[in-house]
C-alpha cells in the first residue's frame, strides 16, 4: 500500500460473487474504474471524496456509497486523517436470485434495482449492510449469511433504490452511441491483445478523436481505462480459480506480473495476492 497507516482486510466466498473489504485509506488513490457488481461503502470514521456520473461527492461517516454495476469512480481522502470504511460487492445474478426467491418480479430474471444517487443516509440500510458486512467476514454460518444477504438486498430495493425492479433502458443515441458501443464490443473481445487506436476507431466508424469523445460521453472512460479494466477483471476470475499471478497476468494481457500488481492495488486497493488468498472467516 501507498502509506504505512493505510491498511485492508479482504474476504470473498469461493461459490457466489459476493465480497466484502474493510479498509483505512490516508494516501491511497484509487485510479478510475467499475465494478461488474453492486458496490456499498459504508464510511465509519472520516471522509472519501470522489468523481461519479459526472458529479463530485463525499461520503463521510454513517452514509451509503451505492454503486451500480459498471458506475466508473475514483475515489481518495477528503481529509488529513483519512477514512475508514467497509465495501459489500454482490453480483448482479446473486441480487436477482435473492429477488426471484423473495417473490419480487420473479418471472422477470433480468430485472435490477438501480440507485440514482450513489450517497445515501439511510439508517436501516446501513444496519442490513453492516450486519452482512459481520456475517460474511467473521465467520457467520451459512444460514445467517443467506439470511443477512436477503435482508440487505431487500434493504437496497425497498428503501435506496430508484424504483423496483426493472430493465435498465439503453440510452437512446446517434452516430457517436454507435460508435462507441461497436468500440466496446471489439475491446470486450479482444482485451488481451494490444489493439492500436486507429484499429479501433476504424471498427468504430469514426475517427480516433471522435470515439475517445464518444467513449468518455458514453462510458464515463478512456477506450483504454475499459481495455485495463477488462484485463483486471480477468485476471480476477483466473485468480480466484487458482491460478498463479504470473499466468494470470500474461493470459490477461499485462506486460508481466509487476504490472498487473500496480494496477491491481490502484483500482482495488488490494494486491492480487491478498485478493487470491481471501477465504471464508477472514
Amino acid at each position: 500500500m501507498e502509506g504505512v497507516s493505510d491498511w485492508v482486510s479482504y474476504w470473498r466466498d469461493a461459490q457466489r460473487p459476493v465480497e466484502a473489504m474493510r479498509a483505512h485509506f490516508e494516501e491511497h488513490v484509487f485510479h478510475r474504474h467499475s465494478h461488474d457488481a453492486y458496490s456499498f461503502g459504508l464510511t465509519e470514521t472520516g471522509a472519501q471524496r470522489f468523481v461519479c456520473r459526472g458529479g463530485s461527492h463525499t461520503s463521510a461517516a454513517g452514509l451509503v456509497m451505492a454503486f451500480n454495476p459498471d458506475d466508473p469512480h475514483d475515489g481518495e481522502a477528503a481529509t488529513e486523517l483519512g477514512f475508514t470504511y467497509r465495501m459489500v460487492h454482490i453480483g448482479p445474478d446473486v441480487v436477482r436470485d435473492v429477488l426471484a426467491d423473495a417473490g419480487t418480479r420473479p418471472a422477470d430474471r433480468a430485472a435490477l434495482p438501480l440507485f440514482a444517487d450513489p450517497v445515501h443516509r439511510d439508517p436501516p440500510l446501513w444496519r442490513a449492510l453492516l450486519r452482512l458486512h459481520a456475517a460474511l467476514t467473521e465467520d457467520a454460518g451459512p444460514l445467517v449469511r443467506d439470511e443477512r444477504l436477503t435482508a440487505a438486498v431487500t434493504a437496497m430495493v425497498h428503501r435506496a433504490s430508484t424504483a423496483p425492479p426493472r430493465e435498465r433502458t439503453p440510452r437512446p443515441g446517434g452516430p457517436q452511441t454507435a460508435a462507441a458501443r461497436r468500440a466496446r464490443a471489439v475491446l470486450r473481445e479482444r482485451f488481451a491483445e494490444e489493439i492500436p487506436a486507429a484499429e479501433l476507431a476504424a471498427a468504430a466508424g469514426c475517427s480516433r478523436y471522435a470515439l475517445y469523445r464518444a467513449f468518455q460521453a458514453e462510458y464515463g472512460m478512456s477506450p483504454s481505462d475499459l481495455q485495463r479494466l477488462l484485463r483486471l477483471r480477468d485476471a480476477r476470475r483466473r485468480l480466484t480459480a487458482g491460478e498463479s499471478g504470473a499466468a494470470a497476468a500474461a493470459a490477461a494481457g499485462f506486460a508481466d506480473q509487476s504490472h498487473l500488481h500496480r494496477w491491481f492495488v490502484r483500482t482495488y486497493g488490494i494486491t492480487p495476492g491478498e485478493f487470491a488468498h481471501a477465504g471464508r472467516g477472514r
